[in-house]
């Protein structure tokens, strides 16, 4: 009355004997690909630049200091390996000494169009004077005039017969040397007046 089915009794010795068709759970699978060499190698990287910015600006300032202070020898000895790229070359070189081995009346314009601005002041009131003034004071600049233009035509003679050539703004930046006062010249002169420039 209260038996079990015959059906059932006859399926559950069957799943007693064969325990090995029973299905297993399966393994827990990988939840990604395995990641590349490279990219392992990459997150494993440390970048060249501090990330603390206080320490990354740091740094920058001290390879500016440190820039400047070769700038600032190369002008004072010439060393050609740290000038700005303006100031490199033999034949700036050349130049460069050929200006300074020279009496340059462009050197003394700013002074002297100081000194004109002064007595102009002082004798405001006399016309007469102030004429004067004005004349002599474009004789100075057509004097300065001639003088760079003498002096870029001698080295440019100098630097086809010594270099075969003359490259091309040498001859401007001798004139605007020229026209500096030779304590405020950069890179300093390395020769004296009168002096050959260096080979």
């Amino acid at each position: 009355m209260f038996g079990r089915n015959k059906d059932e009794a006859a399926q559950e010795p069957a799943a007693v004997e064969n325990p090995a068709e029973t299905p297993e759970p399966r393994p827990a699978g990988k939840k990604g690909p395995t990641p590349k060499r490279s990219q392992q190698e990459a997150l494993n990287k440390r970048p060249l630049v501090p990330s603390d910015k206080k320490a990354r600006k740091q740094a920058e300032r001290q390879r500016r200091i440190e820039a400047q202070e070769r700038l600032r020898l190369a002008n004072e000895t010439g060393d050609e390996r740290y000038m700005m790229p303006r100031d490199k070359g033999p034949q700036k070189r050349f130049a460069r000494d050929f200006v300074d081995s020279r009496w340059m009346v462009g050197e003394f314009l700013m002074i002297i169009i100081f000194a004109f601005l002064i007595f102009s002041f002082t004798m405001a009131n006399n016309l007469a004077v102030q004429a004067n003034i004005t004349i002599a004071l474009w004789v100075i600049l057509l004097i300065t005039v001639i003088d760079a233009f003498i002096m870029t035509r001698l080295l440019k003679k100098r630097l086809i017969a010594k270099f075969g050539e003359n490259e091309r703004g040498v001859l401007w930046y001798a004139a605007m040397r020229g026209l500096q006062f030779r304590k405020m010249r950069l890179p300093k002169p390395q020769v004296k007046r009168g002096q050959a420039p260096r080979e």
